[in-house]
């Protein structure tokens, strides 16, 4: 199994990376600061003013080792693909499938089923451990509201019900979120999700997290032979990967908001640590990003158990598994998708 916890993320601006034999060399004020075996890596995400040689580039995609370049601050511009990989069976089964608004509505019932149930467990555990500290009656009824959806069974409806659906969980989720914040609410008040600059500091906690889970989603897509770009609930839209967003709604709540949280609740990022920009968007300074980026490879390392497999796995091999398990459903080895619902 291919595991995707490794990846080096270069932040440092003016460094340049290049091919060292078997190594990633890392160069910055021209001199090399590091080398890493490329044998180690899953990915490189670089950030900002960082370059790489063509040879690296060529290397990486011949070791398929995913090549990705973000802004400075974390939005997504391109990445660095080699050959197409995986059975071409595979993929036109899935081309049909994503055709098919019985098949859509299906797996978008999957994609959130899961996604409910794991934001439903966020609410759930703040209750249990924190129920002294929030809003109770608020957190209970957007629980229940959630509760009540996934009842309804999600797989039953057609795509434009089940957006809706998602539209709505999505705005009752957020609409609370601010409850879950225990320290510092002052300095990371949360008025509603905002994107594309985020407005404040939490959603740029949030949009920065949820690009490095489309990277680590998508990678594991193109590890299995699937086509990131072609999705369900995510429809088709140059440039956009629509299958690693739809895989990555079962991870926000876990992967992503959760870790938001820590970082707030725990002190481990202040205030101080952001900069508002003309356009009034918000982005992290180089520290805090460190600290951010840190704290997602930390966590990823950690365990859980799998509700499908009943196993223990590092959270970091969770999107391989996922995208192993889609494979199968779309090859017909599986009668559905099973999420990853986090309990």
């Amino acid at each position: 199994m291919k595991k995707h916890l490794n990846t080096l993320f270069v932040t440092t601006q003016g460094a340049y990376l290049n091919k060292e034999g078997e190594t990633v060399a890392v160069n910055i004020e021209q001199k090399i600061r590091a080398k890493i075996p490329i044998h180690t890596l899953d990915g490189i995400v670089c950030f900002g003013a960082v370059t790489c040689s063509p040879f690296l580039m060529g290397f990486c995609a011949e070791k398929d080792v995913s090549l990705s370049f973000l802004t400075r601050y974390g939005r997504f511009l391109a990445s660095v693909k080699g050959p197409v990989s995986g059975n071409v069976l595979l993929r036109r089964r899935q081309f049909r499938m994503a055709d098919s608004p019985e098949i859509c509505a299906q797996m978008t019932g999957f994609i959130l089923t899961g996604k409910l149930f794991n934001c439903r467990t966020v609410l759930e555990r703040a209750l249990r451990d924190h129920r002294e500290k929030i809003n109770e009656a608020r957190l209970k009824k957007v629980s229940n509201r959630m509760k009540d959806y996934i009842k309804k069974g999600l797989p039953d409806g057609d795509v434009s019900y089940l957006r809706g659906i998602e539209g709505d969980a999505a705005h009752q989720y957020f609409s609370i979120f601010n409850e879950l914040t225990l320290s510092q609410k002052q300095g990371f008040r949360f008025e509603g999700r905002s994107r594309r600059p985020p407005m404040d500091r939490i959603n740029c906690l949030l949009s920065f997290i949820y690009t490095l889970l489309v990277h680590d989603v998508r990678s594991a897509l193109e590890t299995v032979g699937l086509d990131p770009s072609v999705g369900f609930l995510h429809r088709d839209r140059p440039g956009r990967p629509g299958l690693a967003l739809d895989i990555m709604e079962e991870f926000r709540p876990v992967l992503g908001d959760r870790l938001v949280l820590s970082l707030i609740n725990r002190n481990q990022i202040q205030p101080d640590g952001f900069q508002t920009k003309e356009s009034g968007g918000v982005y992290m300074d180089d520290s805090t990003r460190k600290t951010v980026l840190e704290a997602y490879q930390k966590r990823k390392q950690e365990k859980l158990m799998h509700p499908f497999l009943n196993e223990k796995v590092e959270i970091g091999n969770l999107f391989f598994i996922q995208a192993l398990l889609l494979a199968r459903f779309i090859r017909g080895d599986l009668d559905g998708y099973p999420p990853f619902i986090w309990k």
